[in-house]
């Protein structure tokens, strides 16, 4: 059976880049929206970047690219995508207010706190099958919000009853995560005090 390949301290990576590539997009979605008002181009954008959210994990493990830097940035990507894009579309208005807020406390929560514990020795741990599948929900609907606000057609409604019905259990999924990684917060915190006294 095959073994996931350690990870490196090596910084270009193919994946690395990836994830870079899709954080200089988030001031290109803003651009979009308030710059061009154009909710259509960029539900696109957003859309997209949701999609592809699996590619630089898929590359690293696949081509033996994992790095302790890809493992820090794809997260980190992950949630500024969130914390800025879903600001944005909280400003535009373009999808449903108390939902957004929401979304953005509980990122805002859970990457404050892994920071915070970061610097008191936690050790890293990995993002579990819930918060995987609240991220990915996530970033399907609000893309759908965005086309679904983007006009008053059928269509536009045909999209914005799409982003409830991959929001909602989304959401669900993203603050259960979030309760189970309370425990392995503090199990890693433990950890990491050990091997720093050890």
């Amino acid at each position: 059976m095959a073994t996931a390949s350690p990870a490196t301290n090596r910084v270009l990576t193919v994946p690395n880049v990836v994830t870079v590539v899709r954080l200089c997009c988030i001031p290109v979605f803003l651009w979009l929206l308030f710059g061009l008002e154009n909710r259509y181009a960029a539900a696109c954008l957003l859309g997209a970047l949701g999609a592809t959210d699996w590619v630089d994990g898929y590359i690293a493990r696949r081509f033996d690219q994992v790095s302790e830097l890809g493992k820090v940035l794809d997260p980190t990507a992950d949630r500024l995508l969130f914390i800025v894009c879903v600001g944005g579309i909280i400003v535009d208005g373009s999808a449903p207010l108390v939902f957004s807020l929401l979304v953005v406390v509980r990122e805002i929560l859970v990457g404050g706190t892994l920071v915070l514990l970061t610097l008191f020795g936690m050790k890293r741990f990995d993002v579990s099958w819930w918060g995987k599948a609240g991220t990915f929900g996530l970033m399907m609907a609000f893309p759908f919000f965005l086309l679904g606000s983007a006009g008053d057609s059928p269509v536009n409604t045909f999209f914005w009853v799409c982003g409830w019905l991959a929001g909602i259990p989304a959401l669900l999924f993203s603050y259960y995560a979030a309760i189970t990684y309370i425990p392995m917060m503090r199990q890693s915190l433990a950890d990491g005090r050990r091997a720093r006294v050890a």
